[in-house]
């Protein structure tokens, strides 16, 4: 199926709202934020951000960095908070299941690809201490292929200190840097996604490399 070339209007519309009142005023002042590689980014078109995770931070700091909305997948269980429902489902947050297989966040992804949505993906599937990918998995690389759309490399350094011995956002300085757009794999073979997640990882970790 053919991914529509933007997400919705509206969802459009509360993004910039958002990003320009809140996310990004903090990321540049509180984290001293610094973008790299931003116009690489395609401005219309689905496309898989996919990215390094070390802390809470990271989806708005991501969307933030991208310039324009990115849907990640959120606890099930946050959806059936009404007002917070509405808030997050218009950020382009989708409900995932944690209690069965990867097969449900997959087709949720693959939906919001359709959508029209940037998607972002954490490569690792969780977070990490150090932010570092050490165990990639296929999960994006497999949504890429089944929608053949881009995948774009993120890096992101300096969040995992944000939250590190606090429970309250410490002003660390974050980089984000942005890689060149990499074209999906051609078919669902497991050997062709794993080249492919492997290129992935090893341009976000030698991204994350260079610091700040």
């Amino acid at each position: 199926m053919t991914a529509r070339e933007r997400e919705p209007v509206p969802n459009l519309v509360l993004y910039h709202l958002l990003k320009w009142s809140i996310v990004h005023p903090l990321f540049s002042t509180y984290f001293r934020g610094r973008i790299y590689g931003q116009e690489k980014v395609p401005t219309s078109g689905a496309a898989i951000a996919v990215s390094n995770h070390a802390s809470y931070f990271d989806p708005p700091i991501l969307s933030n960095s991208m310039g324009r909305p990115v849907a990640f997948m959120a606890k099930e269980e946050l959806f059936r908070v009404p007002i917070l429902k509405t808030g997050i489902k218009f950020y382009g947050a989708y409900p995932v299941k944690r209690s069965i297989s990867d097969r449900s966040a997959i087709r949720s992804a693959i939906k919001a690809v359709e959508s029209g949505w940037m998607t972002g993906i954490f490569l690792q599937g969780t977070r990490t201490k150090n932010g570092r990918i050490t165990n990639p998995k296929l999960g994006a690389a497999l949504i890429a292929a089944k929608t053949q759309v881009p995948l774009i490399p993120v890096s992101l350094w300096g969040t995992e200190k944000i939250l590190a011995d606090s429970s309250f956002p410490r002003p660390v300085p974050v980089t984000i840097r942005i890689g060149d757009v990499i074209d999906p794999p051609q078919s669902t073979k497991k050997e062709e996604l794993t080249a492919i997640t492997e290129k992935c990882a090893e341009i976000i970790n030698t991204m994350l490399d260079l610091g700040r």
